[in-house]
C-alpha cells in the first residue's frame, strides 16, 4: 500500500497525527481540506469529514476520487456498547453498518449489502500494533446512526437488535463507501464514553485521551502496511 487515506470526524480526532505529519500540503476539494504528507514512505492523506454519515460519506468519495487511495482509516472516539468494553479500550471493526436504517433496503437495492466488512489485514496489524503497545482492543462490530447516544433505553434497544461493541456516526458510511469502490477499509475507534445516561459527561472526560491513543495505533500502522 503506497497511498493511505485517514478520515476523522473531528479536528480533535485528527490533531495528534497532525502534530506528528508536520509541514502537510494543503489542498481542498469540495469543501473539504485534505493533508498531504509523506511518512515512512508512503504518501499519507488524512481529512476531517465533520460529523454523521452524509459528511462522512462525501469525504470520503472525494478523497477516493482525488487521492487514488489504497486505503482508508477510519480514527476517532466511540461509544462502548458491550459491557466487556471500557472507557480507553481499542475496538477494531470487522464490519460496519448503520444502526438507524431497515437494511432490507440496503440489501434490496444498491449496494446489495447492508453490512460492510473491514479489511482483514488492516485488522491484524490494528491488532498487531494494539497488542505490542498494550492496549485492550476488541475486534467486532460498530454501528453508525444520526445521533449521539447518551440514553440507556437507546442503547439497549440498539444492542438488542445489532449487538455492536461500539457506536458511533460516521463509521458505517466510510465503510459503505469503501466497499462501493472497492478499497480496503478498517474503522479503528477509542472508547470514550458508554452511551449511556452518562455519555455526554465521559465523553468530555475523555475524548482528548482516547483520541491520542487511537492516534498512537494509526501512525504505528502506516509504517507496517
Amino acid at each position: 500500500m503506497k497511498v493511505i487515506g485517514i478520515i476523522g470526524a473531528m479536528p480533535s480526532e485528527l490533531a495528534d497525527i497532525r502534530k506528528t505529519l508536520v509541514g502537510a500540503a494543503v489542498v481542498k476539494h469540495s469543501g473539504f481540506e485534505f493533508y498531504i504528507n509523506t511518512f515512512d514512505g508512503k504518501l499519507v492523506v488524512n481529512a476531517c469529514c465533520g460529523v454523521a454519515k452524509v459528511n462522512a460519506s462525501v469525504c470520503t468519495q472525494v478523497m477516493i476520487d482525488h487521492f487514488n487511495v489504497d486505503a482508508i482509516i477510519n480514527t476517532g472516539v466511540a461509544g462502548g456498547m458491550d459491557t466487556a468494553v471500557k472507557v480507553c479500550d481499542i475496538v477494531v471493526s470487522n464490519e460496519v453498518l448503520p444502526h438507524d436504517l431497515e437494511l432490507r433496503f440496503l440489501d434490496n437495492y444498491p449496494p446489495y449489502n447492508s453490512i460492510f466488512k473491514a479489511d482483514q489485514k488492516l485488522m491484524d496489524t490494528a491488532c498487531e500494533v494494539c497488542d505490542e503497545f498494550g492496549y485492550a482492543k476488541h475486534i467486532g462490530r460498530i454501528v453508525s446512526g444520526e445521533s449521539f447516544i447518551s440514553s440507556s433505553e437507546v442503547k439497549k434497544q440498539i444492542c438488542d437488535k445489532f449487538s455492536p461493541l461500539a457506536v458511533d456516526m460516521e463509521s458505517s458510511a466510510i465503510g459503505h463507501c469503501a466497499f462501493m469502490n472497492e478499497v480496503p477499509f478498517l474503522s479503528l475507534r477509542c472508547i470514550s464514553d458508554n452511551a449511556d445516561d452518562e455519555g455526554e459527561m465521559s465523553f468530555d472526560e475523555f475524548e482528548k485521551i482516547a483520541a491520542k491513543r487511537v492516534a498512537e495505533i494509526v501512525l504505528e500502522m502506516i509504517k507496517r502496511i
